[in-house]
């Protein structure tokens, strides 16, 4: 089938413009007739939740921590890309969205991508008047830095700290809404299943995590903003908790999973430290702002850093990529340092690992202006290492971080499936084969504050929907089927622990389908991933009930749909035989570098579940570009 993506007539400049005069209006006393669910409260879904009660509509909100404050938008360091221009160094609204289809390879939709550079700039002004702290200028002006993947300084920021920030505001406003009881807050509560009725997604199934309630919700309209599925690697810069449960279980009821090999390795991480370990940490990419990435010239070089004079040094990002230096792209640089510590000359533990040096910087700027741009992240550094950063060089290398793939959705953000929205890095949709960094928060404010609020109203205007509650079969059926897989679970009671399943999920990914994936590699996994399920479902030890407080019992749904997530992954990589961004086929790349091929290519590829170990039905939208001309992808 190929997929219709909805994007309006007309030039780029002035689609989202039309699109919206042209979207069918819900007026102010009819809005407080509807119902959405939101599914999330970071960034995405605490905007989403706020901005839609804001303008009347019953809002019921639902995370699995026991605060909104606690989703992992919280953990974003770096900034938030706008085209403000405050620099005056050749930003616009144009080159920040060229920049962002350059950066994902030539694999986003344009139109998404246009509207995002638009919205951008409003989005700066919404966090200020929320009191977010960015960082000033002597003057008080905004401060910006650069990020990789671009030659202006676009990106605004508070210390190492930006997403934290940003969520508190988006929570004010979730909070706000939450006192004039437009908004329903469920903590502790996960979703576990997407209900359809007549075609249409009309609400959830939840368990409440605490008691181990099973719940049902039942709305005009639900959204899922419940971010991505790197912890698929077991070890990533995700928290533990990250799953891709929700959007995994909408595709199991028919909405479309699209390029899930599309996954980011960042650069800048703190090495692993031991074999128990249970996630990865991140350094910000800002780093590379005064941080200088370097390994010694020589394989197997053992000495200090400080007893490794200049010339024998090897800055190779700059070597490389002199336009761009230390600021390449995130899947650049991660392949850049694989490449080098794989050839022998990484430092460290193992040697997996290369240098990020202040050395330069702190001489140039003096230690107190680094402090104050970076400090905090020189303190978790030294937290977790005991190293201290100012004195001696951190120790980085790639991990995985961020997903671009995602559930397919059309301009609207609304799924294949009618009525069913996802917002931020749950979707597909801006971010082509690689995201460029500081994106992540742009694109989830974006689609919470500026986009769903338009899209949302057009859809509930626009659609005719039965009068429908939690008494329909339609939940009965989807609460037997949550209910039937707990059961199943516990009866179990097998040998190996639900981690010791994901841990060994996770190596298998990062080897075969992580930085460099090969036909042979993805082939095996293929043949792994279905042997690790069925052991699973024979041998898991799940213990206590499911009517309780069960966290064991909540992983291992996780994990089961892990299980079977990785599956479609490991194809939707072995069906794209080209490199592309994050996607790195080791068969087809010039000079070390990922080879396009736009003439097969050049689609985004969308599953449709068709049962457990049965092959997806395989969807295609084509790629048009119409304002930024295909090229070679080049950082030289």
């Amino acid at each position: 089938m190929i997929l219709d993506g909805k994007v309006p007539a007309g030039p780029i400049e002035k689609k989202w413009e039309e699109h919206r005069f042209n979207l069918k209006l819900v007026n102010p006393a009819n809005k407080r007739k509807h119902t959405v669910i939101v599914v999330g409260t970071g960034l995405a879904g605490a905007s989403a939740s706020a901005s839609l009660a804001e303008l009347g509509y019953n809002v019921l909100t639902f995370c699995f921590h026991d605060s909104p404050r606690r989703a992992h938008s919280i953990a974003a360091q770096g900034g938030i890309n706008a085209a403000k221009n405050y620099q005056n160094d050749g930003d616009s609204v144009h080159r920040l969205f060229y920049d962002t289809v350059k950066g994902g390879d030539f694999r986003a939709r344009e139109a998404n991508v246009h509207r995002l550079a638009e919205v951008s700039v409003n989005i700066i002004d919404q966090c200020v008047a929320q009191g977010v702290p960015f960082a000033r200028e002597y003057g008080g002006v905004l401060a910006n830095r650069s990020f990789g993947g671009a030659q202006v300084s676009r990106t605004f920021y508070a210390r190492g700290q930006t997403g934290q920030q940003l969520l508190i505001g988006a929570y004010q406003a979730l909070s706000r809404a939450v006192s004039s009881g437009k908004v329903k807050l469920h903590t502790k509560h996960e979703m576990l299943d997407l209900v359809i009725i007549n075609g249409q997604a009309r609400g959830i199934i939840t368990r409440d995590l605490d008691t181990g309630k099973i719940e049902r919700f039942a709305a005009d309209a639900v959204c899922l903003a419940t971010g991505g599925y790197s912890t698929v690697f077991f070890l990533s810069t995700n928290a533990k908790n990250c799953n891709v449960t929700a959007t995994y279980r909408a595709y199991k009821r028919g909405a479309y999973f699209a390029n899930p090999c599309y996954t980011q390795i960042h650069p800048t991480c703190i090495p692993q430290s031991g074999d128990h370990q249970s996630k990865l940490t991140l350094m910000s990419e800002s780093l590379r702002n005064d941080g200088r990435v370097w390994v010694p010239n020589k394989v197997g070089d053992k000495r200090g850093p400080h007893e490794i004079p200049d010339n024998e040094r090897d800055y190779y990002l700059e070597r490389k990529y002199p336009s761009f230096g230390n600021l390449a792209p995130r899947d650049i640089s991660s392949r850049a340092a694989k490449e080098l510590c794989d050839a022998g000359k990484g430092v460290g533990p193992g040697g997996f690992g290369v240098y990020l040096d202040f050395r330069d910087a702190i001489k140039r700027d003096g230690r107190s202006t680094i402090e104050a741009k970076y400090g905090n992240l020189f303190s978790i550094y030294h937290e977790i290492t005991g190293e201290d950063a100012y004195q001696v060089p951190m120790r980085i290398y790639p991990a995985p971080h961020y997903t671009m793939g995602g559930l397919w959705v059309d301009y609207n953000l609304m799924s294949n499936i009618p009525g069913l929205f996802v917002l931020g890095e749950a979707n597909f949709s801006d971010h082509g084969a690689n995201r460029l960094g500081a994106s992540a928060l742009m694109q989830g404010l974006a689609d919470g504050y500026f986009i769903i609020p338009y899209t949302i109203g057009g859809y509930i205007a626009g659609t005719k929907r039965e009068t429908v509650d939690t008494q329909h079969a339609a939940f009965a059926d989807a609460e037997k089927s949550v209910t039937g897989q707990m059961e199943k679970l516990i009866a179990v009671r097998g040998k190996r622990s639900v981690d010791d399943f994901h841990r060994q999920l996770g190596k298998l990914m990062w080897n075969k389908c992580g930085m460099g994936r090969t036909a042979t590699g993805l082939q095996e996994l293929l043949k792994e991933i279905p042997k690790i399920r069925d052991e699973f479902w024979t041998n898991v030890n799940v213990t206590g009930s499911a009517g309780t407080f069960n966290q064991t019992l909540e992983r291992a749904g996780r994990v089961a749909d892990y299980l079977e997530f990785a599956e479609m992954m490991a194809l939707d990589a072995l069906e794209r035989n080209e490199s592309c961004g994050g996607h790195f086929r080791e068969e087809f790349q010039e000079e070390g570098e990922a080879k396009r091929d736009d003439e097969k290519f050049r689609h985004v590829t969308a599953w449709e579940y068709k049962g457990v170990g049965e092959k997806p039905a395989q969807h295609i939208e084509p790629l048009e570009f119409e304002n930024v001309k295909l090229a070679v992808r080049s950082y030289k």
